[in-house]
């Protein structure tokens, strides 16, 4: 193998210490807030038949067009690598028929999208998602909304910025289409490729244009909402009003579509400052897909993992980075030593203390190098002499000290350090810790 080849597929990263630890704070800390919201887990295939996203996401959007992993399998059947979570969910909810209606589930896992490597976004990224299935309702696109800004409260992510919109309802469509292309008929030849492609086959694409000049005739446009129904205006006036009453800030923003077909009534999108141009953190909104000839309503979001964790790091810079629990390292002096070191080190785990040791022969000195590359909080030093007597050396690695203790204080000690803020680990390092088993 070619050293070229241990390296990750472009646009695909290794996950490992220490900023794994926090992808897993943020994980945990998700998981718990879910779950006050009344939300359960599903965790769906990374392979779905193409048609889950081509009728869902629809086949005129980027993501169908231009970004996913499609091929034929050995049965010749159309399979992708998911985009995104949603269409899998209501895939799900789907086959539960009438059951479907009220479930509320989210998901964190990998995507797929073939597209050129970004700022936060690559080729396999990681979203956090929920879904609630059940008919269009402001009141649970406010919840859904409140709970998002609840997750990034928490993980630390103060001083972001919404902006909503609304998509009306998919008998606005027509109305919304020909407005804007009548309003954009004199500009359509100033208009990038891409755009012009999208006048025909998907016309609200181009009010979420990035290229500056179609950004600026977009900026002339009416907004969408001067095309829809009464109805749909007053739905998106109730949001407003809820959001107010939970005090959330947002910010209308008339040209912001989102950029799947699915989407119905409320649209928002969720960025921070910490991420630069491509400032984007998440988005969510209300959608209505056809699967196998039957509707689902629902609302949800997607935050993209590694813009959260982008915008975390920049957040937290000067600060301690989050460190995993440090060990108690055991150090054999001799065979017998050894042995009974590997029944005290299953006696450890089992009362959940995280500890170490070298699984072969050393000298004291690399054993006690080995605690000092596992970060140990303390080391258990036992030789003949400490067989013989029952007794364990209990070796404080920050300063020093060293006690001698029976198994009850060896276990009373070691369990209350673990609490006591005296033994708050040190500021953890930023290189891969090594000499763990």
């Amino acid at each position: 193998m070619s050293s070229g080849n241990l390296q990750p597929i472009q646009g695909m990263s290794d996950l490992s210490a220490p900023e794994i630890r926090l992808w897993q704070e943020i994980e945990g800390k998700a998981r718990r807030i879910l779950s006050l919201y009344g939300y359960e887990e599903i965790r769906t295939p990374v392979l779905e038949y193409t048609s889950v996203f081509t009728r869902s996401i629809g086949d005129a959007t980027d993501i169908v067009q231009k970004e996913m992993y499609t091929f034929e399998d050995r049965g010749g059947r159309q399979i992708s690598l998911r985009p995104e979570g949603t269409a899998s969910v209501m895939r799900y909810a789907a086959g539960l028929g009438p059951e479907a209606e009220g479930l509320r589930l989210y998901y964190i896992g990998p995507m797929f999208r073939c597209e050129r490597p970004q700022a936060g976004r690559k080729r396999q990224f990681h979203q956090l998602g929920s879904e609630m299935i059940g008919q269009a309702s402001p009141a649970a696109d406010v919840e859904t909304l409140a709970l998002q800004m609840h997750l990034l409260s928490s993980w630390g992510l103060e001083g972001c910025s919404v902006e909503i919109n609304t998509r009306g309802l998919p008998e606005d469509r027509q109305a919304v289409a020909e407005g804007l292309a009548a309003a954009l008929q004199p500009h359509r030849e100033a208009l990038c490729e891409d755009c012009r492609r999208r006048f025909d086959a998907n016309i609200l694409r181009i009010l979420d244009c990035k290229k500056d000049a179609c950004k600026k005739i977009a900026d002339g446009l009416p907004p969408v909402t001067d095309f829809m129904s009464e109805a749909s205006r007053q739905y998106l006036d109730e949001v407003k009003r809820l959001l107010d009453l939970l005090n959330i800030p947002v910010r209308l923003n008339p040209r912001l579509v989102r950029g799947l077909d699915y989407y119905v009534h409320t649209v928002w999108e969720i960025t921070h400052g910490a991420l630069g141009a491509q400032n984007a953190i998440a988005g969510g909104g209300r959608y209505r897909m056809e699967m196998d000839g039957r509707t689902i309503d629902g609302v949800g979001f997607a935050m993209g993992l590694e813009r959260v964790v982008s915008a975390l790091q920049a957040a937290l810079q000067g600060q301690a980075p989050v460190a995993g629990e440090r060990p108690v390292w055991l150090v054999s002096m001799g065979q017998k030593a050894f042995e009974e070191n590997m029944v005290l080190a299953q006696t450890l785990r089992l009362r959940g203390l995280s500890c170490g040791f070298n699984l072969t022969p050393g000298s004291m000195k690399s054993q006690m190098r080995a605690a000092n590359r596992a970060q140990a909080a303390q080391a258990i030093i036992r030789g003949d002499r400490e067989i013989e007597s029952g007794a364990f050396l209990l070796k404080n690695m920050a300063d020093g000290v060293q006690q001698e203790l029976d198994m009850p204080a060896l276990l009373n000690t070691l369990l209350d350090s673990r609490i006591d803020p005296a033994h708050t680990p040190a500021k953890a390092e930023t290189t891969n810790p090594a000499g763990s088993p």
